[in-house]
């Protein structure tokens, strides 16, 4: 195993939070969830997100750099590997996809303040969906809050992931096309992930592979 912090990231609804479980348990690694479910703002965004979007990102902001710093500072021998659902720069990611500029231009301040503080991943895992099949995905769920998410939103988010994929020049990002597998309910197409996880080498930049 090369790698000692992998990151697992893609929209709403693209499977990152099962498919890092799936890996825990496959590897015995130690798993960061990201914890969002209990925000308060999250379901007032949903409704009315021009009203609710600053203090939205500026909660998730400082709940993930809170976490992550408090995992990723404490070892666990009987772990082989560290793998998360989220990164940090997705706080950027979602508020440059809500915040008006003057907002997120403070919003960008505070990041890059402390951003800098935290380790980046070996490798980082986005989940390529496109958008009716995150939509498909969001509804099977069931999640009453974001049964209102549209097309234009999760558009507009895949655009910025990109964007970032591209700005940064430091980190080794493996961009896998999943719209033509189940990896949650077919084992053959989980190990195929794995696969290409683990088992390939990759350069920094972007690399992409289609399952």
């Amino acid at each position: 195993m090369n790698y000692k912090f992998i990151v697992i990231e893609g929209l709403i609804g693209a499977g990152k939070t099962s498919l890092a479980k799936k890996i825990s348990e496959k590897f015995n690694s130690k798993l960061i969830l990201e914890q969002f479910a209990d925000n308060p703002f999250l379901p007032k965004f949903y409704k009315n997100p021009d009203k609710y979007s600053f203090p939205l990102e500026l909660s998730f902001l400082a709940e993930r750099y809170q976490q992550l710093k408090e995992e990723l500072s404490t070892g666990d021998l009987f772990k082989s590997f560290l793998i998360s659902d989220y990164y940090f720069p997705k706080s950027l990611i979602f508020a440059k996809s809500t915040l008006a500029d003057d907002e997120y231009n403070l919003f960008r301040k505070l990041f890059d303040i402390i951003h800098s503080s935290l380790p980046k991943p070996d490798l980082y895992v986005y989940l390529h969906l496109n958008t009716e099949n995150a939509l498909n995905n969001i509804k099977k769920r069931g999640r009453s809050y974001e049964q209102g998410i549209e097309s234009e939103y999760l558009n507009v988010l895949s655009k910025n992931y990109f964007e970032y994929f591209k700005q940064e020049k430091s980190i080794r990002f493996l961009v896998i096309d999943t719209n033509g597998i189940d990896f949650v309910r077919n084992n053959s197409d989980f190990e195929a992930v794995i696969d290409v996880i683990f088992n390939k080498e990759y350069p920094i930049g972007i690399n992409r592979v289609i399952l």
